[in-house]
């Protein structure tokens, strides 16, 4: 039993997500961002037996496993999931399921410093352990390298100023808090989207200390590999460029705007969408969940 799963992080496009696995009882599965076991919990009730391997960096979602036998627990970032795969000897699967949000319970913790609503440590690492931070970057990268990420990874249009500001302001106190941070950028705020804006350079940051974008290519790629045919690839979004890339990936075998094509001019079409429409949450799950608003949900069926 997920006696945690809601308290640490409520699922997203639950049903819809684990209905796109098809899944079958005795199959092998994979919940890429395990989370707060919500989605494992949902997979898991549909299995027999099979077997569902659940990835997750984060030493805190260790709190929510069950006792389980089907349930094998890595603690790695999804983008070895090719490796680990190999390592328990499963060379291919039935479905994949990712979940690219950052969960409620890294949120509402301060000391994170993944969310602008708390003053705590500029952090920002999914995995604990890793040695760059939110602060290193706020602290030591170069001007232009700071544009750079806020343009690409935040979309923000005041990217060359949200930098300079930050680097102005860090010549006299380094910016070591997410409240420290907000008072720096509160003269380039828009006034009427300060917290939009807040957003963005939250997510620019965030992007560039746990390489999300390169993450999510190396896992899309490998899952390609991984699942079987007519296996199942199940991906939530929250952000245009992730949901640039996984589109892109299911519809053209890459990330290019452009479809591959081998030497011949054939085109090297590795997966088919299920489904005519983009699924996206209701209105009674943005209700309940407002998190859940910006989610976009693809699903797609390995040729």
């Amino acid at each position: 039993m997920f006696l945690m799963a809601n308290k640490y992080h409520i699922p997203v496009l639950l049903g819809e997500a684990v209905d796109g696995l098809a899944i079958k009882p005795g199959g092998v599965y994979v919940d890429a961002t395990y989370g707060g076991g919500g989605h494992s919990s949902r997979i898991l009730e549909y299995l027999d037996q099979g077997h569902l391997i659940a990835f997750d960096q984060d030493v805190d979602a260790k709190e929510n496993l069950p006792v389980d036998k089907r349930l094998i627990f890595v603690q790695h970032n999804f983008r070895y999931i090719k490796n680990f795969l190999h390592y328990y000897g499963f060379e291919k699967v039935d479905g994949i399921l990712a979940d690219l949000g950052v969960s409620s319970h890294d949120f509402d913790m301060p000391h994170r410093g993944f969310s602008f609503r708390f003053d705590g440590d500029l952090d920002m690492r999914m995995n604990q352990t890793g040695k760059l931070t939110a602060a290193h970057v706020i602290n030591e990268y170069e001007e232009f390298h700071l544009t750079s990420i806020l343009r690409e990874y935040g979309e923000l249009p005041n990217a060359k100023k949200t930098a300079s500001v930050i680097v102005n302001a860090r010549q006299d106190k380094p910016i070591d808090t997410t409240g420290r941070l907000h008072e720096v950028l509160t003269p380039v705020m828009p006034k009427k989207a300060a917290a939009k804006y807040m957003a963005k350079v939250f997510q620019a940051i965030r992007i560039e200390v746990n390489r999300e974008l390169e993450v999510l290519r190396d896992f899309l790629a490998d899952s390609a590999d991984v699942l079987k045919k007519d296996g199942r690839l199940v991906v939530i979004s929250y952000h245009s460029l992730e949901d640039r890339l996984v589109k892109n990936f299911i519809q053209r075998g890459g990330f290019d705007k452009e479809i591959e094509t081998d030497f011949f001019g054939n085109r090297n079409l590795i997966f088919k969408p299920v489904g005519e429409k983009l699924i996206v949450p209701s209105e009674n799950e943005i209700m309940a969940n407002p998190r859940a608003r910006s989610a976009k949900l693809r699903i797609a069926k390995r040729l």
